[in-house]
């Protein structure tokens, strides 16, 4: 296990542990949910093409003046 995932997984199960309450005695089954919901991470599969995060403004449209005849 690389390091950048047993962090990731020691903080997922930290979070588990605090939103059950902090419960004593259940670090192992914290552990366990935290390792599946990671592996559930990995597998997804990943998106095409690199993502900018930068939302694209529409270009203002232009309106054409009458020629008056």
């Amino acid at each position: 296990m690389t390091d950048d995932r047993q962090e990731r997984i020691r903080q997922r199960a930290h979070a588990i542990w605090e939103q059950a309450g902090r419960p004593a005695g259940a670090h192992q089954q914290h552990w366990d949910q935290a390792t599946a919901e990671i592996d559930a991470e990995e597998s997804r599969p990943k998106a095409k093409g690199p993502a900018t995060g930068k939302a694209t403004k529409p270009k203002a449209v232009r309106s054409r003046k009458s020629s008056g005849s």
